[in-house]
């Protein structure tokens, strides 16, 4: 039987991703001068007004300002051309900020003086996943989804395509059969552009042979794939100018598209001692490792948590039917493998590092830079080796 799946994906440029950025670039500058911050920033901007609020404890001197102005030159919010479009630019901000310290009572909850017995920085539950069906172990859809988004940036950034401004999304459907992806039906992308582009003309041409054609793969392509570009007409006001921006309002974008569960809490401008953030890395990292090995297709791990305990209350694994192995030895193999208190958690996947800004845009999962150690499989062939897996098409 076959059925549909979308997922979407928005640029930098995007005023919800701008946010997140300016969020984690707070959190990176306390973490470069003290990694023992703790640290939970939220971002809110419209036009030239940027609001930063939340809670910190570090000994870091950070000037917010100079982060929001960094972030909008680095997007490129400040090229001549399209000032006109997005009033928040440097020399013309209006900078709020209510940062306190955190509180006492979640403090005491964290802090530990055994440091590997760290409590977790607050109640939830987080989910990993991964699949077989891309290199990178992602869902195809969101894989797809942010190599479109990423795609229009680079064009932009490189002049590859004229006229293109900083904000996009794209969205990507992908038709399945017997739980396999047979093919992309649909791509819708909103790119901002300058006023004199040709929608219709030359940037359609352009974005399907330069953007669609290259992100999806080869046996998925058909002609008869369908590109809506711009569907309003045209998408010239963008950024924070044409819409307001909230860290933590893009959590589907930042996981996997929709297409497995997420337990609610946002990621940008916290620091690893939330788990909301480490655990859901984590949890990514666990059900990697699953796919990687072999042990299953397809794999979705929940862990919960209490805050201030250091245990978590739980850990589910589900393989959806697809493993290799006995499902109860997976979970002993996983708790042997991978310590899952958040002191564990941050010790293996070194977190109390400047690594997060370049986790706020096209997505926290599926990255192959160095700055995410929870998309390596270190203990994959460990993993095989205790379930009894002696060959994987995975790894």
């Amino acid at each position: 039987m076959s059925h549909y799946i979308s997922s979407e994906s928005v640029s930098e440029g995007h005023p919800d991703k701008i946010a997140d950025q300016i969020s984690d670039g707070i959190l990176d500058e306390c973490l470069r001068q003290d990694p023992a911050s703790r640290v939970a920033v939220e971002t809110a901007l419209k036009s030239n007004l940027v609001v930063v609020a939340g809670e910190v404890r570090t000994t870091a001197l950070v000037n917010p300002h100079e982060v929001i102005e960094k972030t909008i030159e680095r997007i490129g919010y400040t090229d001549d051309a399209y000032r006109d479009s997005f009033a928040c630019e440097p020399g013309n901000l209006q900078v709020l900020t209510a940062l306190v310290r955190q509180s006492p009572d979640i403090a005491q909850g964290v802090d530990n003086a055994n440091a590997l017995d760290q409590g977790a920085g607050d109640q939830g539950m987080m989910y990993g996943y991964a699949c077989d069906e891309t290199a990178e172990l992602m869902p195809l859809p969101i894989a797809v989804a942010h190599r479109l988004a990423a795609g229009t940036t680079k064009a932009r950034k490189a002049g590859e395509i004229a006229g293109l401004r900083p904000d996009s999304k794209a969205m990507v459907t992908v038709a399945y059969a017997d739980g396999k992806p047979i093919g992309v039906p649909a791509v819708v992308i909103s790119v901002q552009h300058d006023a004199a582009v040709d929608v219709g003309g030359d940037l359609r041409d352009q974005i399907l042979e330069s953007i669609v054609r290259p992100a999806i793969p080869d046996e998925l392509l058909d002609d008869d794939l369908r590109l809506i570009l711009n569907p309003t007409g045209k998408f010239v006001l963008g950024g924070a100018y044409a819409d307001a921006g909230v860290t933590g309002r893009k959590i589907i974008v930042d996981t996997y598209g929709g297409v497995a569960r997420h337990g609610g809490g946002a990621f940008s401008g916290k620091d690893p001692s939330k788990v909301d953030r480490s655990a859901a890395y984590a949890m990514r990292w666990v059900a990697k490792h699953i796919v990687a090995s072999g042990a299953a297709t397809k794999c979705e791990v929940q862990v919960a948590y209490a805050i201030g305990v250091s245990e978590p209350v739980s850990v589910m694994i589900e393989t959806f039917g697809t493993e290799r192995a006995d499902p109860q030895k997976i979970a002993k193999v996983v708790r042997e493998l991978f310590d899952l208190r958040p002191a564990g958690i941050i010790r293996d996947l070194d977190l109390c590092r400047p690594i997060y800004v370049d986790t706020a845009a096209y997505g926290h999962f599926g990255r192959t830079e160095p700055s995410f150690p929870w998309e390596q499989t270190r203990h994959t062939a460990e993993m095989a080796r205790a379930l009894g897996l002696e060959s994987s098409p995975n790894r």
